[in-house]
């Protein structure tokens, strides 16, 4: 029986706090009763195409898991991919943005809980990057809530 052993270096998987790096990221998005985001620098109704940038997500921040939690559904058949875009526009050879990274068409028209069920390999971000929410299927024109949960481990940028 052989023995083998990983000669990859290891970072420091406890972090500089007490409570270790694994973040739970989590960002909202909300919709006023015409179907724009609030809290946002466009109130306009979100239509088929539109990207909504929830927030950034750390350079240094490996992906680990994230979970989508729709409380108050949008209009009738809006889905979403939920994916990733650096802040400076630059792709990455080494970790390329991904615009379905956490997944592709969630049903964001009925209330549920849509955890990650892709098979894409954690990543560690280089740099910043928005956290992307791109709808498709319909226009919304209501008011809803969708909570985005993202596991991150801080392990620094590479």
């Amino acid at each position: 029986m052989a023995i083998v052993t990983s000669t990859s270096k290891h970072r420091n998987q406890l972090g500089a706090t007490p409570w270790g790096n694994l973040n739970a990221l989590m960002f909202t998005l909300q919709t006023n009763a015409a179907g724009g985001a609030t809290d946002a620098d466009s109130a306009a109704p979100l239509a088929v195409g539109d990207k909504v940038r929830l927030g950034v997500l750390p350079a240094g921040s490996t992906l680990v898991d994230s979970q989508a939690v729709v409380s108050t559904a949008l209009t009738a058949a809006v889905t979403a991919n939920l994916g990733f875009e650096y802040v400076d526009g630059v792709d990455d050879a080494k970790v390329p943005q991904d615009a379905a990274y956490f997944g592709a068409a969630l049903d964001l028209a009925t209330e549920a809980r849509l955890r990650n069920a892709t098979t894409k390999a954690p990543v560690t971000l280089p740099k910043d990057a928005f956290l992307v929410l791109t709808t498709a299927g319909a226009a919304n024109d209501k008011a809803g809530r969708v909570d985005v949960v993202v596991q991150a481990i801080s392990t620094g940028a590479l």
